[in-house]
């Protein structure tokens, strides 16, 4: 079988450093059972998977938690998830199977090819070092007519992510990530940018939620 093209590096090694550069598996080894994005961004979020999903699809959770944000009313086939704390993963209820992995230190993903229908990964893409072999490797699992959904906000824990993360505006991450998944071969959907109403009393007078940022591609 020949073996796939190597992915096309995008980012310069200083750009891929992070201000706390141990291992991503300390830094993650107490697990957080806390919302990382307010009830607005989350609400947001879950009506994009209601749009784009299609009931019993094949789901990866890519860089999971103990919530996965999928609306609860809709079944899919499986639901994978992988994450960096095992604690998180084996508490989602969403998840019919996990497992653990470092990315930035091997971003080969223990799945088979063509054997996904959708990708998903929330606030995760901020804490990635090789985008670029992860882009590659989502490619080589999902199917020819899946998609991958990347999904974040203006939050982040700022000692993990990497310089071209950190030093970049919102408008920036969206082209970054869009970038990278072009680089790699990906199909590109029109990106989203939006503001969200901030959920109770403050949402009534006008109040601000997290802004919602997504990147949708196809292979």
């Amino acid at each position: 079988m020949a073996q796939p093209p190597s992915p096309l590096r995008l980012l310069s090694e200083e750009q891929r450093r992070k201000l706390d550069e141990s291992d991503d598996a300390l830094f993650y080894a107490q697990p957080r059972f806390v919302q990382h994005l307010d009830g607005a961004f989350r609400s947001r979020l879950t009506r994009l998977y209601r749009e784009k999903l299609q009931p019993g699809s094949v789901v990866l959770d890519l860089m999971s938690s103990w919530v996965s944000h999928l609306p609860d009313d809709v079944a899919y086939a499986e639901v994978i998830g992988h994450g960096l704390n095992a604690e998180e993963l084996a508490a989602n209820p969403r998840l019919d199977r996990h497992w653990v992995q470092n990315l930035n230190r091997d971003p080969q993903l223990p799945l088979a090819d063509r054997s996904v229908d959708a990708a998903l990964i929330v606030a995760g893409w901020q804490y990635l070092q090789q985008p670029e072999a992860v882009a590659a490797e989502l490619r080589r699992v999902l199917r020819p007519e899946g998609q991958l959904i990347v999904a974040f906000s203006n939050r982040m824990f700022s000692s993990k992510a990497p310089r071209i993360w950190l030093e970049g505006s919102d408008r920036d991450h969206l082209a970054y990530v869009a970038r990278v998944l072009l680089g790699q071969g990906w199909r590109v959907e029109p990106l989203i940018a939006e503001g969200t109403r901030a959920e109770g009393p403050l949402g009534w007078i006008g109040g601000q939620g997290d802004p919602f940022f997504a990147v949708i591609a196809r292979p």
